[in-house]
């Protein structure tokens, strides 16, 4: 694990947030450099989870970088498609921007940069960032959105397996269509709002499912719902855009 250190006119509520295979055997092959993205470190650490997940995707033939905490902010996510990662996964609050109960403006990631109201002030007026917070009493910080994604990220994915473990992540399709219009080949997500216990369960699960030989996308999804389930209060469901990766590995998705 390489353990790396990088030198909105809105606002946005987030909604409350090694098993075995028959003749199936782990990818045995360099398929690149991936990154963990753990914006939810300085709050809700696992260091657990990011330690087994690394050792899966080492074991699955990744490079591993992790970022964490203060780490994640807007000039991260704005180099990110540029450092050429092959798989990148999101521990990070997401959510829907709403307005008097109504959905506006689609999905939105959190950073863990303080919003500033004299920062980043031509991309919040281009609606490419809000500011945002998890709960009332917790303090506002920037959240990037799909115009973002599309307009301001420097670079493109190359081929790039994106998997969000945020709230909402593919309730709307917004940053799905962002991230794979940037290059990225499939980006799976749930459908609705999770827990943290269960989203850091069932992603290691989903994990461990894709790092298996002839594995496809669709197949590892099924598995990991038929193994973990939906999450247990908000009855959220893992889904993956876009629609024609469906029969492809990681292996191939990557290439």
């Amino acid at each position: 694990m390489r353990t790396c250190f990088l030198g909105v006119l809105a606002s946005l509520i987030l909604a409350p947030m090694v098993f075995s295979f028959g003749c199936s055997a782990p990818i045995q092959e360099d398929l690149g450099t991936a990154a963990i993205v753990d914006q939810l470190h300085s709050l809700q650490p696992n260091p657990s989870f990011i330690n087994r997940t690394t050792v899966a995707l080492e074991a699955c033939g990744f490079e591993v970088d992790v970022y964490q905490g203060d780490e994640v902010t807007v000039d991260f996510y704005q180099k990110l498609p540029s450092r050429g990662y092959k798989l990148i996964l999101f521990r990070v609050h997401a959510g829907l921007l709403t307005k008097e109960g109504e959905i506006q403006q689609g999905t939105w990631l959190f950073t863990s940069e303080p919003y500033n109201r004299v920062k980043h002030v031509n991309e919040r007026l281009a609606s490419r960032l809000v500011k945002a917070r998890t709960v009332e009493n917790k303090p506002w910080v920037f959240a990037i959105g799909s115009k973002f994604v599309t307009q301001s990220m420097e670079g493109r994915f190359d081929n790039t397996v994106i998997i969000m473990m945020g709230c909402y992540c593919l309730y709307l399709d917004d940053l799905a269509q962002a991230f794979t219009q940037k290059g990225a080949s499939v980006y799976l997500g749930w459908d609705g709002n999770v827990t943290l216990s269960y989203i850091d369960e069932a992603t290691r699960n989903l994990i461990d499912n894709l790092c298996h030989k002839d594995t496809s996308i669709k197949q590892a999804m099924d598995k990991t719902m038929a193994e973990i389930g939906p999450d247990p209060d908000w009855d959220a469901c893992l889904t993956y855009y876009p629609a024609e990766s469906s029969n492809k590995t990681i292996k191939e998705l990557t290439k």
